[in-house]
């Protein structure tokens, strides 16, 4: 029985070509990059810095270990708002793969993905050099400083893994999840991490691509693999009717899902903060501007969802802060805190009508709107960063967006950004997913989908005793 609706094959054609069109849109840009390795770069993010090594200072130290600790913490965040808002037969099976995301994300990023991500830039593309941490050592300052650095991109990476688990939720072989959790967090994420954080090709453009926290980094990257998978595995059962009618399938623990949110919105502010790697004063505007977004993004939601549904949805009202959070990290240190809460203002806007989108026109489902909130919010916030960037934020020779007098060359470099990397991010998932299709599957049969994946996958409930079964 296949489960891929027809609207969706039709669909990924046409994103097929526009991938393929904008692939070839970027060789330009790609070549000038290379001619202009020596143009002045205005500082975009810490990475630039950090990637060096340079001794740095025991405060510096203290707060991106600190950061790195809350960013850690969100893991858990991610792992209630998706249990939250899946079904109680398949809670423990995606709190398993939130922990393996974590647990095998670590030793494969400390191997492989951290070398290609900072490791000695060749052509622009990838890094490569210090697998295994092998050019660190703890005898000396550049020494303990690279440890404290991986450890901080460690968990950024762990995130943008995470992020997939929830739009394939509820359908998925937990065997074949740990290649994929493998895969983004060894190859995929760290080489696009590489163009626009490790000195890459998107870092060498005459006006370099501002995402100083991994809007577009870590959250796109996620989204746009989720995207992939969720096409190539088709909507649950009984998602969709026989003529194509969307039926809402509810998560079963909305609190846990007002828990998750709000664990991830703390440990943003080790997200966004903590990405300046120094404990110094734009530390306090970057928080406002995180919580300004985040506060909007929930605001915007809940109207347009009352506006849409007759009542204030909560779950989408929830989407909403994260859609916030996530659209303001790539300019969360270069626009104001005004500019923040339009960002979040649009993005919590946004949100809801991808979410519906996605849903009842492309008939793409995803159990938790991840495509949603960091796929399509994620490119949205980096393109506003070339419409609200200030000079007076930034740092030194900080760059302006277009509504401050800066024209339109960081918005092109944006623009460019966003399409090299939802080519990368969607290309690859494409292909790793459809990969596994035919080789090991990743979807289980029909009937360990209705009996629930806790049993058939884990052989325990997440819930003993209240387990109940359905015909769906």
């Amino acid at each position: 029985m296949s489960f891929v609706k027809s609207s969706n094959v039709t669909w990924l054609k046409g994103a097929l070509r526009v991938a393929a069109l904008l692939g070839f849109a970027l060789v330009p840009s790609l070549a000038l990059a290379q001619d202009q390795p020596d143009a002045a770069a205005t500082v975009t993010n810490a990475a630039e810095k950090a990637v060096e090594y340079l001794s740095q200072s025991n405060a510096n130290i203290m707060w991106t270990l600190i950061a790195s600790i809350l960013v850690m913490f969100m893991q858990a965040g991610f792992a209630m708002v998706e249990a939250g808002l899946t079904r109680a037969k398949n809670s423990g099976n995606i709190l398993m793969k939130n922990m393996f995301d974590f647990a095998a994300g670590g030793p494969v990023f400390f191997l492989v993905g951290f070398a290609l991500m900072m490791g000695t830039d060749q052509g622009g593309l990838f890094g490569w050099s210090n697998f295994g941490l092998s050019d660190f050592s703890p005898l000396n300052d550049e020494g303990t400083w690279g440890f404290t650095y991986w450890f901080f991109q460690c968990v950024f990476a762990a995130t943008a893994t995470t992020i997939v688990s929830g739009a394939i939720a509820e359908r998925t072989k937990f065997v074949g999840y740990l290649v994929i959790s493998v895969v983004i967090t060894g190859l995929i994420y760290p080489i696009s991490g590489h163009w626009i954080w490790g000195g890459g090709w998107l870092a060498k453009l005459s006006t370099p691509m501002i995402d100083f926290a991994g809007s577009t980094v870590v959250h796109s990257v996620g989204g746009w693999i989720a995207l992939a998978g969720a096409i190539l595995m088709g909507p649950r059962i009984g998602k969709y009717s026989a003529d194509g009618t969307s039926r809402a399938i509810p998560g079963h623990n909305m609190p846990l899902v007002a828990l998750g949110v709000f664990i991830l919105w703390f440990g943003w502010f080790g997200f966004n903060p903590g990405s300046t790697t120094a404990a110094q004063a734009n530390i306090a505007l970057i928080a406002v501007t995180t919580n300004m977004a985040g506060c909007t993004g929930g605001v915007a939601a809940m109207i347009i969802s009352w506006i849409r549904y007759g009542k204030p949805d909560v779950s989408m009202s929830l989407n909403g802060v994260l859609a916030g959070l996530v659209a303001i990290t790539a300019g969360c240190a270069n626009v104001s805190p005004a500019s923040a809460m339009i960002i979040g203002l649009i993005a919590g806007v946004v949100v809801v009508y991808s979410v519906d989108f996605l849903d009842k026109v492309l008939k793409i489902d995803d159990p938790v709107g991840a495509i949603s909130v960091h796929g399509v919010c994620g490119a949205l916030g980096t393109i506003c960063v070339g419409l609200f960037a200030s000079p007076d934020y930034g740092g030194t020779g900080a760059v302006a967006g277009l509504f401050n007098g800066g024209g339109t060359a960081l918005l092109m470099t944006q623009l460019i950004g966003v399409g090299s990397v939802f080519v990368w991010a969607f290309g690859t998932g494409l292909v790793l997913f459809f990969l596994l299709k035919v080789t090991i599957g990743i979807r289980v049969p029909a009937e360990e989908e209705v009996k629930g994946l806790d049993i058939t996958e884990h052989g325990q409930e997440a819930y003993s005793g209240f387990q109940i079964f359905t015909n769906e």
